[in-house]
């Protein structure tokens, strides 16, 4: 039971950081298109304005994967990490590069350097989610079960492929829709019908990748795709349908803020059912949640540790994402940090 509920943690954190982390990498995504220098300087405004007052908090919840990873299920850490090393280190390279390049950008004066610097973080965006989800879909695949070396099989194959460009679109699609909302936010019209019309042309593009990767799972993973198409697993496949397509109506008029509720649950609810999907196993069909576990003592302190945590890190989080979403916080500039330098107190 108490491995169950740690698994469950798992896969919530899991999706929390694919919507808050997505919409980041997302954003990076649009500023990777949004064109050369004069074309693109209007999106690549909003997307720093909307970025740069929480973008470092999101990898709070990636932080969490991987002890939840660790503590509670070491043999299933040491199967995913031997077998897909190589994505994962490509992954944590570009989480890396993302966050100097766009640290480095805005202070940065001259326009040679702010364009290496975007470029590094814009590149960096679409190559971390992609990573990231070939990962994935090398665990789906059961591909990386227990004793498995790491190979180029693992998370190289179609249906790692097909995960992995799934969740660049699903970022594209969060980033766009995010933006809309920060757009209307910013009182730009111009931004609005921009990113609007991107978060409808992802949203088309994910909707695709998923049949697509849908057939994969029924062609290459026989458990999951039934796990998909039939109880929980479907139900939650279905409301998440439901959610992109209340996102497609909402974006498109003034109540854009609501749309990223429902796209957080469009994507947050197709990791549901992956996970609802593939139960008991944490890797189909070889590595079931009780084989995985840690010791019964480990994983009491781990559900203890969380709930901690949720008590006094959760609420803090959403307070922040809510004044940011309300347009509470603002970016400190350099004319902020040179006023504080000389008052009192504040050096």
């Amino acid at each position: 039971m108490t491995a169950t509920v740690a698994a469950w943690i798992l896969l919530l954190a899991t999706a929390a950081y694919a919507c808050g982390g997505g919409v980041d990498y997302g954003a990076g995504f649009w500023d990777l298109v949004a064109g050369g220098t004069r074309r693109g300087r209007r999106p690549r405004g909003l997307i720093d304005d909307a970025m740069e007052p929480v973008w470092e908090v999101n990898n709070v919840w990636l932080i969490f994967v991987f002890i939840l990873m660790w503590t509670g299920f070491p043999v299933f850490f040491e199967a995913v990490f031997s077998a897909l090393w190589l994505p994962l280190a490509l992954a944590a390279v570009g989480l890396v590069l993302r966050g100097a390049g766009f640290a480095l950008r805005r202070p940065t004066q001259r326009l040679s350097r702010r364009r290496v610097f975007g470029a590094v973080f814009a590149v960096a965006s679409v190559l971390t989610p992609f990573f990231l989800g070939a990962a994935v879909g090398g665990v789906a695949s059961g591909r990386a079960a227990p004793g498995t070396t790491a190979s180029a099989d693992a998370w190289a194959n179609t249906t790692s492929l097909v995960t992995g460009f799934l969740a660049v679109a699903a970022t594209a699609f969060l980033g766009a829709v995010f933006l809309t909302a920060d757009a209307h936010r910013f009182d730009a019209p111009d931004m609005v019908v921009y990113f609007r019309r991107r978060a409808w042309c992802s949203l088309a593009v994910v909707a695709v990748l998923a049949l697509v990767g849908l057939a994969e799972t029924r062609d290459h993973t026989a458990y999951v795709y039934h796990g998909l198409t039939h109880g929980l697993g479907l139900l939650l496949v279905i409301l998440s349908a439901v959610a992109a397509a209340a996102t497609a109506w909402l974006v498109a008029g003034r109540a854009a803020g609501w749309a990223r509720f429902t796209s957080v649950g469009a994507v947050a609810l197709v990791i549901a059912a992956w996970g609802a999907a593939q139960r008991p196993y944490l890797v189909p069909t070889s590595l079931t949640v009780k084989e995985a576990a840690g010791a019964p003592g480990s994983l009491h302190w781990l559900l203890i540790v969380t709930a901690i945590a949720i008590v006094f890190v959760g609420p803090a989080l959403v307070v922040l994402y809510r004044l940011d979403t309300r347009g509470l916080l603002e970016a400190q500039t350099d004319a902020d940090v040179e006023g504080g330098a000389g008052r009192p107190g504040t050096g």
